[in-house]
């Protein structure tokens, strides 16, 4: 009884980088992203969310046991096993996904007030304060504990999804039956879907958050079920923000142009709570992803440039690191604030950029985790390797017809 009891100790002193990480793949961008899928195509897409979260806890797996191996960030090895160019373009690559997907967490910020009331000239610029503040303030250990708490933020969307009254039969035979059509507009949702699920920023703050907290491979066991919990309930928290707006948007054809037309056609649906429900998990995953967004970016870069980069350093110790922070911070917000600017768009171009964006951040760490002279032991499986090079494959494919489409829309038609 003492030896379970030390157990669940051990796993809950353990537990943060899975569940947070996984958690922030469901941001602004995303909610949006399942909702515009829901509201336009019904419950067709959710056999795609499905393979996208089964993806989602492979990758986060493989970046965490990475980490908890190596001891190392997924900038360094690639710094160490590929040189200086091969970092420089994966650094690329990351910093151009996440400029888009912070100015999307502060979007959703803004959104999620603007439906409650509140102008985003003033609930952006006190949100960009508080979250810049407690990142120099506060240690790791309670920085986790408040990313902890905004995870269930998000289960207002199980409630909302239950107050929408799906058909679930349908739904579960969307799944078992996939749909899949050559349009862009479907395209467009598809690719969104897999890269606010499966994000390149993803990879990177679970492996140095697992080096951070100084989880070894003797204590992996335990982040491996902290990845496979967080992993399904980023799937069951997006299945319900789907199936909400197939059951009400969809059904009742309602078009939007923004978020704050979900949450407001939910009301009159679904009733208040709904609406009120929506905005509620919004703003929590806003938030949540709004801290570990530039986080992530400064996490990586320092790593990749050798300079110190661990949250409980204080400003002195570590003035890149802080420094980047304040500056993706304050770029976030100061675009969202920019006059007449498409919140909505920006979330959910966001997403499809994370998707265009993700094969290259895959194939590196699929070579690096599939090195034994890297791993040892802990080296990747045959079947997680097919897993990742078919989902490679898979978006490389959309990527194409959709840039395809978009260049010679008749192709598509």
């Amino acid at each position: 009884m003492k030896h379970s009891k030390s157990k669940w100790q051990l796993f809950l002193a353990i537990m943060g980088p899975g569940i947070i990480t996984a958690f922030a793949d469901n941001d602004a961008g995303g909610i949006v992203t399942y909702a515009a899928a829901g509201a336009k195509y019904g419950y067709a897409l959710l056999s795609v969310l499905l393979v996208s979260t089964l993806c989602l806890a492979v990758v986060q797996e493989i970046s965490a046991r990475t980490g908890a191996v190596t001891g190392q960030g997924l900038s360094d090895l690639i710094r160490e096993q590929y040189g200086v160019r091969w970092t420089f373009f994966a650094m690329a690559v990351l910093l151009l996904a996440n400029i888009g997907t912070t100015v999307s967490e502060f979007s959703g910020i803004a959104t999620s007030f603007e439906i409650l009331g509140v102008n985003k000239y003033v609930s952006v610029p006190l949100a960009a304060c508080a979250i810049w503040w407690l990142v120099l303030k506060t240690s790791y250990e309670k920085m986790e504990k408040i990313f902890l708490l905004l995870c269930l933020t998000f289960f207002s969307y199980v409630f909302s999804g239950f107050l929408a009254s799906p058909d679930w039969q349908q739904a579960a035979r969307a799944i078992v039956q996939p749909e899949f059509r050559l349009d862009i507009d479907f395209l467009l949702v598809a690719v969104g879907i897999i890269g606010t699920t499966v994000t390149p920023w993803g990879q990177f703050y679970i492996q140095a958050s697992v080096v951070d907290k100084g989880i070894t491979a003797k204590e992996y066991r335990y982040t491996f079920w902290d990845v496979m919990i967080g992993s399904f309930f980023t799937g069951f928290i997006a299945l319900f923000i789907l199936v909400a707006t197939a059951a009400t948007l969809y059904v009742h054809q309602v078009p939007i142009e923004s978020a704050k037309d979900v949450a407001w056609a939910l009301e009159p649906l679904a009733g208040p709570y709904a609406m009120l429900l929506f905005a509620g998990g919004l703003l929590g995953a806003s938030m949540l992803a709004a801290f570990i967004l530039p986080l992530s970016t400064a996490y990586a870069v320092c790593e990749a440039l050798g300079f110190e980069h661990r949250i409980s350093s204080s400003y002195k110790e570590a003035p890149v690191f802080f420094g980047l922070y304040t500056l993706l911070i304050a770029a976030g917000a100061g675009i969202v604030l920019w006059p007449d600017v498409s919140l909505y768009m920006m979330m959910l171009a966001s997403q499809v950029i994370n998707g265009i964006l993700l094969p290259p951040i895959l194939i590196f760490i699929i070579l690096i985790a599939r090195d034994k002279g890297i791993m040892g032991r802990y080296v990747n499986s045959g079947l997680y390797n097919v897993i990742c090079w078919l989902l490679v494959l898979v978006l490389i494919l959309l990527s194409v017809l959709l840039l395809a489409g978009t260049l010679f829309p008749a192709m598509l038609s």
